[in-house]
């Protein structure tokens, strides 16, 4: 399911929101013009979760590549150290929020952050949702590591801190309704759903995606537990906040 909007209109500008989504934008648009294809400032800036356990051990990369050989082709391991980071270990569970691995990881994130980011930013504030960005996207880096001590692999993407915006939204609005475009095989339709059951859907697939990679790593590509950890950090963020600070605040709705 792919969001196009909820029903709760902003009371003000999500200049953290925006200021984020530029951010993320400069950093890919680094990324698509380095001559490597930002392979580079991925070895550098990404989270590696073997550097956090030993910061002194180099982080070696296998892949399996066909090869041409004089009995054809066939299928060899290339081994790829990764270059030394410039900044401590720690500081890269910031800097790999910043970063993406294509064109849709990058449009994806931005965009569901773009959905639920200013309803959540509202609500809690401006410096409220730049701690909640960036301590969920750290949590949820953090996460992705307990699942992953000695895997080289770099890991970068918002999808962790977004994940928790949506977590903070879930319970900040729980009864908003997201206009949805639904895909049915090759007929496209739109819905309208209550968010908690679109986010709660969306919950439910990192996990059980997550339990399935535990046996076989992050064959995928993907930190499910990152996702995960974020959304549930960011829920739990909220009522703290809401409890503590901001009560029970009447919000405005539209209709589709």
């Amino acid at each position: 399911m792919i969001p196009i909007r909820d029903d709760i209109p902003s009371r003000r500008t999500p200049v953290v929101n925006y200021i984020v989504i530029a951010l993320c934008s400069l950093a890919f648009m680094a990324q698509q013009s380095a001559p490597d294809q930002g392979e580079g400032i991925i070895s550098a800036f990404a989270m590696v979760p073997l550097r956090l356990s030993d910061p002194d051990a180099i982080p070696v990369i296998e892949t399996q590549q066909p090869v041409q050989t004089p009995r054809g082709i066939e299928v060899v391991t290339v081994r790829q150290e990764l270059a030394p980071s410039p900044v401590a270990p720690w500081v890269t569970l910031i800097t790999c929020m910043f970063l993406h691995g294509g064109w849709m990881h990058f449009l994806g994130n931005m965009w569901f952050l773009y959905i639920f980011g200013d309803n959540v930013e509202d609500r809690i504030g401006h410096v409220g949702f730049a701690g909640l960005y960036l301590g969920t996207g750290i949590l949820a880096g953090l996460s992705h590591y307990i699942t992953q001590t000695d895997s080289p692999v770099p890991t970068i993407g918002a999808s962790g801190a977004i994940a928790g915006v949506m977590g903070a939204y879930a319970f900040l609005y729980p009864h908003a309704r997201v206009l949805t475009i639904l895909p049915l095989i090759v007929i496209f339709t739109t819905i309208v759903v209550p968010a908690p059951i679109f986010l709660g859907l969306w919950f439910a697939m990192q996990v059980f995606s997550g339990i399935g990679s535990l046996s076989g790593g992050m064959v995928d590509g993907v930190a499910w537990w990152a996702h995960a950890g974020g959304f549930v950090a960011g829920m739990l963020l909220a009522i703290a906040v809401n409890r503590y600070h901001l009560g029970h605040e009447p919000v405005l709705e539209r209709r589709f």
